[in-house]
């Protein structure tokens, strides 16, 4: 199968959009053909050297669109239905089993060792050399996807397929660490530092819960603007003159928050949201920091009942988590498609700029017919 696909030659390098040849899918594998997906941090650190997908190859883990052909053994979905492509899992190790998947102890070479567990590649260019793919089970910056039946989530048949893909990495990440994870309760606080699409998300997610404060914090007046008109009851512009963002968050909490979201990978910024919550608060790491990087927090503040965890994708199950947030958009409850800009696929690098210079919140790549 042919497919258009935005390949990343080498690191540093603008993505160079050009035909390609996809496998037919073989036991266990479905064929996707992508409508449209979305562009992460993770992608961009992806590109960057800060995490380990060998080039070249394509990237690209927000894809949605319909499913093309199935291979041997596939009985989840069928040829024509809406499709959101989830994370792989294994479905075998301790935590899969025990029902969490975002968690698979394979998921390291699941999402980056750029090919089938083999060895094999589903890619290559038209002169048959190999391109690496399977970057996070999919490689979605191409027209044609190929994944394991496992990872994909069948959407109803008037789901909006075209903006359907962020729910898989940055739209489900912020909601499902409110909603799946940290859970706040009625009368609660939250802040959450970053409003990108993973902190709106978040900021939006904590709208529907009983959090009766939610703060905002970010550089960009446009980015605080919008939260505030997504749920944000606070907000504040860090690039004030003399602004210290944690004795503002003690100041309109009374004291430190219950909950802080750090969705910015910045370790600066880790350092001012795990200072924001104090006993028995909780700070969660949920931004994409550079490979290597390392933080600490002083030890007698932490040692009174402050909670430091790690969430990944949003946890929970992807069906039942973009199963809710498709839902509760239908319902005008959830809003993110509010936070999309659509690219067509051959303005891959303009889309990636854009993100980066906080022109645009989610940048979705629309691929050509």
């Amino acid at each position: 199968m042919h497919a258009t696909a935005a390949v990343f030659e080498k690191l540093f390098t603008p993505f160079t959009v050009t035909e390609v040849d996809v496998d037919s899918p073989g036991p266990g594998e479905v064929l996707v053909r992508v409508v449209a997906t979305g562009v992460c941090h993770t992608d961009a650190i992806a590109r960057d050297g800060d995490m380990p997908f060998p080039p070249p190859g394509v990237l690209g883990h927000e894809g949605a669109g319909v499913v093309a052909a199935v291979g041997p053994g596939v009985t989840n979905v069928t040829e024509g239905d809406k499709v959101v492509i989830g994370w792989p899992w294994c479905g075998q190790c301790r935590n899969c089993l025990e029902g969490h998947p975002r968690y698979c102890m394979e998921l390291g070479p699941l999402v980056l060792r750029g090919g089938r567990s083999d060895g094999s590649t589903a890619l290559r260019r038209l002169d048959g050399t190999p391109l690496h793919s399977h970057f996070f089970g999919q490689s979605s910056f191409a027209s044609y996807s190929l994944c394991a039946a496992s990872a994909l989530v069948p959407v109803p048949a008037d789901a909006p397929v075209e903006i359907l893909g962020p729910l898989a990495c940055g739209i489900g990440t912020g909601a499902g660490a409110v909603l799946n994870a940290l859970r706040p309760w009625a009368g609660s606080s939250v802040v959450v530092y970053g409003a990108g699409a993973v902190g709106l998300s978040a900021v939006m997610a904590a709208r529907l819960t009983g959090a009766t404060t939610i703060i905002a914090v970010d550089r960009l007046a446009s980015r605080l603007s919008l939260a505030r008109k997504l749920g944000a009851t606070e907000t504040i512009d860090v690039s004030a003159p003399g602004i210290d963002a944690v004795a503002t968050v003690k100041e309109i909490c009374g004291g430190p928050a219950d909950f802080s979201l750090e969705c910015t990978g910045v370790l600066d910024v880790l350092q001012l949201a795990a200072d924001s919550v104090g006993m028995r608060g909780t700070v969660a790491l949920i931004g994409g920091a550079p490979a290597g990087a390392s933080f600490s927090l002083e030890h007698q503040p932490t040692l009174w009942g402050k909670r430091v965890v790690g969430i990944l994708g949003g946890e929970g199950r992807s069906v039942s988590l973009m199963g809710a947030l498709i839902a509760l958009n239908k319902q005008g409850r959830f809003p993110y498609d509010k936070l999309i800009t659509e690219f067509p696929l051959e303005q891959v690098n303009d889309a990636f700029e854009a993100s980066h210079s906080g022109d645009v919140i989610k940048p979705v790549l629309r691929m050509p017919d």
